[in-house]
């Protein structure tokens, strides 16, 4: 393609290391999409008449149908899926192939499909994470009014439910959503037309283009149009941090499986035993996608470090944007997909968390608001309970069955009512807290039906 300026071919070495058609194959179907929008343009502007666009369009089509089917042979003296298309093209069709690339450069080419690839995989992974979020709520309605311990430092706190505890997590996957819900209309903007950094004198009609691509806006200034990769860092935070919170998804069911605690079973469809120990059943998934997180996040450092000290306009570097965008994207299909199958079928085994519910140490708080109702400022009943807990603890007496009057005359027989998990949490009201009527209320307003 730059045979006219150089007189020597390129060593195989050198196509070896610069090309990408190995993984930006990928990209085939909105190069072409791309490819005939431009077409479209060009005959508006009088660079090719109806008939040329007619074996353009119909070209390519014939080519993407025969790389869908497995019957391309992509080469790598092409480098990329541009050049390969482009190639085959003119090929077939002859002068009107070579017509094409006419007011383009594959600078805003590449933006243009890289844009078309990301909007097209949030649709989907936004389509999974509902999944998800959907797997999480039917397991928070079993459970809405299964107690167990809620948790700080990994120290038993609070009494919480099994459907409150699965509820932080569809929120948690809400601002994800909402994350991806925001750059997929930063990433849908066209910048076709911006040739290689400047332009071009044949003046296309940018907006229509954008029009029949989808785009709901132009590009408004070309320098920054065709080295712009930030929405492909915006969206490799935005993986990293579902990663983030699929990871803490699986480190919690990786303790709650565990002989410790025993809280949750895992189906046996998503475990592995152990090739030595016979009686071994490992939440394998879950470690998977705690491990996985770690590749979400090399993917976003690599981004960050390939753009960060680029001059304007296109470098070579940016080349190397995809492969760590589409190792995300393909983590995080397969990790949503998994983990939705997971959820969907682990039981919680309710009456380990009844027994770990019953340390009346959760209620420890509760003692102490009990004692600001009575009039005693917070951190003095604090103290107080304080003093009860140690009491307990070295009398091994639990702190529901000690005489709290020994402890202070603050504590009247009356207090020994704090006792009682099913009034702790209907005590608890306030939005956001763990009441068996609040969680349902959640249930239902996730799911957009009228709660009780």
């Amino acid at each position: 393609m730059w045979k006219g300026r150089f007189s020597k071919a390129t060593a195989d070495l050198v196509q070896q290391y610069g090309e990408s058609i190995s993984y930006d194959w990928r990209l085939f179907s909105h190069d072409i999409l791309g490819s005939i929008a431009h077409a479209r343009a060009q005959v508006k502007a009088g660079i090719l008449t109806e008939d040329e666009f007619s074996q353009i369009e119909n070209g390519l089509r014939e080519i993407e149908n025969e790389i869908s089917e497995g019957h391309f042979e992509f080469s790598i003296e092409h480098e990329d899926i541009h050049m390969n298309i482009e190639a085959a093209l003119t090929e077939r069709i002859g002068a009107a192939g070579a017509k094409l690339h006419t007011a383009r450069s594959r600078n805003d080419q590449v933006a243009t499909d890289t844009r078309l690839y990301c909007r097209d995989a949030i649709d989907d992974l936004l389509t999974l994470l509902g999944g998800l979020q959907n797997a999480l709520l039917d397991q928070a309605s079993r459970y809405a009014e299964t107690v167990l311990p809620g948790y700080t430092h990994l120290q038993r706190g609070q009494p919480v439910t099994v459907g409150h505890h699965l509820l932080a997590y569809v929120e948690m996957l809400a601002r994800d959503r909402s994350r991806l819900t925001e750059a997929r209309r930063r990433v849908n903007v066209s910048p076709l037309g911006s040739g290689a950094l400047a332009g071009s004198t044949i003046n296309l009609d940018r907006e229509a283009i954008a029009a029949e691509l989808g785009f709901e806006s132009v590009t408004t200034n070309s320098m920054d149009a065709i080295s712009d990769r930030d929405y492909i860092a915006e969206l490799l935070f935005d993986f990293a941090l579902i990663g983030a919170h699929l990871s803490r998804l699986s480190e919690d069911l990786i303790l709650w499986c565990s002989s410790e605690f025993g809280f949750v079973t895992l189906s046996d469809a998503h475990t592995t035993g152990s090739s030595l120990m016979p009686q071994k059943k490992n939440p394998d998934v879950c470690e998977l996608t705690r491990g996985k997180t770690g590749r979400l996040y090399g993917n976003l450092t690599s981004i960050l470090t390939s753009v960060k000290g680029l001059p304007l306009t296109y470098n070579r570097d940016l080349q190397e944007d995809k492969e760590p965008l589409f190792d995300s994207i393909d983590t995080l299909t397969i990790a949503f997909k998994v983990n939705t199958e997971m959820i969907s079928e682990m039981e919680i085994n309710e009456e380990a968390c009844a027994a770990a519910s019953q340390d009346p140490l959760l209620l420890a708080t509760d003692l102490a608001d009990w004692l600001v109702k009575q009039g005693i400022p917070f951190r003095a009943a604090h103290e107080l309970v304080g003093k009860a807990v140690a009491r307990s603890v070295q009398s091994s007496v639990p702190l529901n069955k000690l005489d709290l009057t020994e402890v202070d005359p603050a504590f009247t027989p009356e207090a020994s009512s704090v006792f009682s998990l099913k009034t702790a949490l209907e005590a608890r009201t306030n939005p956001g807290a763990p009441s068996i009527k609040n969680v349902r209320a959640q249930i239902a307003r996730w799911r957009g039906t009228p709660s009780e």
